[in-house]
């Protein structure tokens, strides 16, 4: 009898499918097997309103893992920062792959440079983290909340082609921003770096805990093929695993979620894993950037430091002045 294909769950945005498609393809050739994508609408793609108000974190996740956890699909693919940090029961994240482009990155009108921005200029992003440090970096710039998929964000800067992704929640009209600040990871993954006017440092932006990287989430129980099991180990970076889970150690830490302005970067150097994080108040008019390092380079040790960089903030006032 013909095996039934492995089932990977994604959502339907361009993105979505093209980092899904990464993943199917790697898991295919690892093990061998027959892949299926089962597409699946979230809440946060139907939902208009700014993200910041969407009922918290995980607006792209609950649908994609209920399909998981009823058996629609065998695994799914997520973007780590969209994750809540608490992990639900029943599954498991099994491979977080080598960590892409962690930097935001400015998609300005006329190839302009953050700090070539006119004084006044529109800049677009759904990110109240985005916003905070921005503001901290320029105050005069005016931040405009938007929403949609990659193309219909890039389709609101002046002098910008329609994209094949202007499809996305939050159309509206073209053309009418100086600027707008997204994911370099994501840019690159859909082809569209070409965009990128500036990748913005860490020293100016913090990226969101996770930003880059990518989850693939089974249930505990495995992914019900030995094979599929055995390839997702191979996926999974050390290094990436370490980062991100030092990074969501924090956020858990601070009961914070996606929506918060709170930046956490985690890197590992030769023998020392290396954690970088910012609180800011969301008008911009104050930061706290704060460091912590562990050389316990396991997931415990990962989630110590993360845990102990959270509880400094906290001493010196994070919760407030970020409005946690």
């Amino acid at each position: 009898m013909t095996q039934a294909p492995f089932r990977i769950g994604t959502r339907g945005s361009a993105l979505a499918t093209t980092q899904t498609g990464h993943v199917a393809a790697e898991l295919a050739e690892l093990a061998g097997i027959e892949i299926e994508t089962v597409l699946v609408k979230t809440e946060g793609d139907v939902t208009t309103g700014p993200l910041s108000q969407l009922g918290g974190t995980g607006v792209f996740a609950a649908a994609l893992r209920q399909a998981l956890l009823s058996g629609e699909c065998d695994l799914a693919v997520h973007s780590l920062k969209d994750l809540p940090t608490t992990q639900p029961e029943g599954l498991v994240i099994a491979a977080t792959p080598k960590r892409a482009d962690v930097r935001d990155a400015l998609c300005a009108r006329d190839g302009l440079f953050l700090a070539e921005l006119p004084e006044g200029a529109t800049v677009g992003t759904g990110s109240p983290r985005r916003a905070a440090q921005l503001l901290a970096f320029r105050p005069d710039l005016k931040i405009v909340d938007i929403r949609g998929n990659v193309g219909t964000r890039l389709g609101r800067v002046k002098g910008s082609p329609a994209q094949a992704d202007d499809g996305g929640v939050g159309r509206t009209n073209q053309g009418d921003l100086d600027a707008v600040i997204l994911a370099a990871a994501g840019l690159e993954r859909l082809g569209l770096e070409s965009h990128i006017t500036e990748y913005l440092d860490p020293e100016i932006m913090l990226p969101a805990p996770g930003q880059g990287s990518l989850a693939v989430e089974v249930r505990a129980a495995g992914s019900s093929n030995a094979a599929v099991d055995a390839a997702l180990e191979k996926l999974d970076d050390h290094d990436t695993r370490l980062a991100v889970t030092a990074e969501r150690a924090l956020l858990a830490r601070l009961e914070a979620g996606c929506a918060a302005p709170i930046g956490a970067l985690a890197r590992v150097f030769e023998d020392t894993l290396v954690l970088d994080s910012v609180a800011c108040r969301p008008d911009g008019t104050d930061t706290m950037r704060r460091t912590a390092t562990t050389q316990t380079l396991t997931v415990d040790g990962a989630i110590a430091l993360g845990v102990a960089l959270a509880e400094l903030l906290l001493r010196e006032g994070a919760a407030a002045l970020a409005g946690l």
